[in-house]
């Protein structure tokens, strides 16, 4: 109705209403969203490569459902075990705040989830936004286990570049003939090597340059005019990719969910673990357009026994044309050792670093860490090894060795005997490390359980150095749960500690969940201990990983309830012990009082 005055006048009910869903939305934006999924884990048959193999999914689909989402909602996973053996899940690039009961690494933050059961996580997501992605935590399961977890801006935001058109997931992975648990576990058991991939797959599919592949290409239909955002994944268990598009420019604005300064090239290069936001604009003529993946080997070019194969898929302008014969090829798309176009990729990232979305670069730092990262070997010495050695992998020449409880639950718990907080800070012994050596007393390693303690609001920096041990140097990803860290540095050859910080980038470094030591070179990074829990950290070569390259982070309460460990939920996997264990077995239901 219409006042004397000739305003509106708004009835009681609609202001009330009106102030109900502004409330409503001011929460929305403030505590977020809560979604729920379920994710049924079974076996079932697919056919690559001319071959049908039963593997391990969730919910059918390889690779599994999207994950769909706003920055700082929360995500309730309900994982039903359909399978014959346990695995665990893992949340790839969410820092989990307080929560580390829900990170996932099998035997750091929970023992598995056993056939016939099931478990919820709680994802909770904070800070993050743009892409990430979750997999299985659990040997290689993750090889068939996994998908990608697409954060959209808060309600109310939007992207920090022009909005685009539309996007589109793509993840790159790796397909194993045969069944790949039973070739791992093998090869674990007799100390011999761990297997290379037989083809990479761009959303589930090789491609058709691959046998017995080109009616299951992945095809996806775009209008001439239109930006697309890819939402790119690297799910490969042991390959750095390179990856183009034929004809098409593209503009990287993210990476490990967070945003950064716009990377115009032809071309990306991404690590295991790694996930990238990417721009590309629709604007040549209609027809039909590869996009292609291949690995970036860093070992010797005279070793040789990696995937060739390039994994393909197509895009397909709309429109009226004759479809080409076979769609163009990137031909901007770096060959296998191209270590120049990955280093020239490589130094462009950095940080948006803008009043929206500054940085906070620890500058200073309380805790200073020097990990010479290693290939080695062990004595093998059971009944099952094919010789006295076992090639094996290290940090600060420790090789990890999984304990049979879970780490969190030992140290939430005050249990004894099942890790060790002697974590060596600076390496064992000081050598030429980029030099080749086969010193006996720098190749064996030993195993152990040893963490590393650090006080809450620690200022972090640690310097990972890269090796030449039995003539086996190559990049290693590092991937640090529970954080994202800033790569405030990276070079060849030894680090050295009064030079190379002064070449530290503290103004725009990228900030990452995972990032590689260059082959033979160092990588410096930088972060604040202020996520409570038990934090796992270790190359993404799942092969590295396998052999023991990892180690945990168990980082103490602040002394409030505000930065202190969660309680930990009503019901956790329980830990089954084996009997000839000094560790006793337990159920992990069983809380701390």
């Amino acid at each position: 109705m219409i006042s004397q005055k000739g305003q509106n006048t708004i009835p009681p009910l609609t202001k009330i209403l009106g102030l109900l869903f502004l409330t409503v939305l001011f929460l929305l934006v403030v505590h977020g969203e809560m979604h729920h999924y379920e994710f049924v884990v079974r076996e079932k048959n697919f056919t690559r490569l001319c071959e049908t193999k039963s593997m391990l999914v969730v919910n059918d689909s390889f690779p599994g459902p999207e994950i769909r989402v706003h920055r700082g909602d929360t995500v309730y996973v309900n994982v039903h075990n359909q399978g014959y053996y346990g695995f665990t899940i893992h949340w790839h690039g969410v820092r989990q705040p307080r929560n580390p009961w829900s990170d996932g690494p099998e035997y750091i933050t929970q023992c598995p989830i056993s056939p016939g059961t099931n478990f919820t996580y709680e994802v909770i997501l904070s800070e993050e936004e743009g892409t990430l992605w979750w997999h299985a935590h659990s040997d290689w399961t993750r090889a068939s286990v996994h998908g990608a977890i697409v954060i959209l801006p808060a309600l109310g935001t939007t992207f920090p570049f022009p909005l685009p058109d539309e996007d589109e997931t793509i993840v790159l992975a790796s397909w194993y003939k045969g069944d790949l648990k039973a070739v791992v576990d093998t090869a674990m058991e007799t100390g011999s090597d761990l297997p290379s991939s037989d083809a990479y797959t761009i959303n589930g599919q090789p491609g058709d340059l691959c046998p017995c592949s080109s009616e299951t290409t992945y095809r996806r239909k775009i209008d001439y005019g239109k930006t697309y955002l890819l939402r790119i994944v690297n799910a490969n268990l042991n390959a750095e990719v390179f990856f183009a598009i034929a004809q098409h420019n593209l503009t990287v604005v993210g990476l490990d969910g967070a945003y950064i300064k716009p990377i115009s090239t032809s071309y990306i290069i991404t690590l295991p673990g790694q996930t990238m936001d990417v721009l590309f604009e629709a604007k040549q003529p209609l027809g039909q357009y590869y996009m292609a993946a291949r690995i970036y080997w860093t070992e010797d070019a005279e070793v040789d026994n990696f995937d060739h194969e390039n994994a393909t898929a197509i895009f397909e302008y709309n429109g009226n044309y004759t479809s080409p014969t076979r769609p163009s090829f990137p031909s901007t798309l770096p060959s296998y050792l191209d270590y120049f176009g990955a280093l020239k990729f490589t130094d462009q990232i950095k940080s948006l670093a803008t009043p929206a979305y500054p940085v906070n670069v620890p500058v200073n730092i309380s805790t200073k860490m020097y990990i010479v990262v290693s290939m080695n070997s062990l004595s093998c010495e059971h009944s099952g090894c094919d010789s006295e050695q076992q090639i094996a992998t290290s940090l600060n020449n420790i090789s990890w060795a999984n304990p049979g409880i879970d780490v969190l639950q030992a140290y939430y718990r005050n249990l004894s005997g099942v890790y060790t907080t002697d974590f060596p800070e600076q390496p064992l012994s000081y050598y030429n490390f980029t030099d080749v050596s086969f010193d006996p007393e720098i190749v064996f390693t030993d195993q152990a359980r040893r963490v590393k303690v650090l006080n809450y609001n620690e200022s972090v920096e640690i310097v990972f150095q890269g090796t030449n041990v039995l003539d086996h140097s190559m990049s290693h990803p590092m991937h640090l749960h529970g954080y994202s860290f800033y790569v405030v540095g990276y070079g060849f050859g030894n680090y050295d500690n009064v030079t190379d910080p002064k070449r530290f980038n503290l103004v725009d470094p990228p900030q990452v969940t995972t990032f590689a030591i260059p082959r033979k070179g160092w990588l410096a990074i930088r972060f604040t201990a202020n996520n409570p829990g038990v934090w796992f950290w270790h190359c993404h070569f799942e092969k590295h990983l396998s052999w023991g390259m990892d180690a945990a982070f168990i980082v103490k309460n602040g002394g409030t309830p505000e930065t202190s460990i969660r309680d930990p939920p009503t019901y956790m996997p329980p830990c089954r012990v084996s009997l000839n264990s000094h560790v006793q077995d337990f159920d992990a239901n069983t809380v701390k009082q």
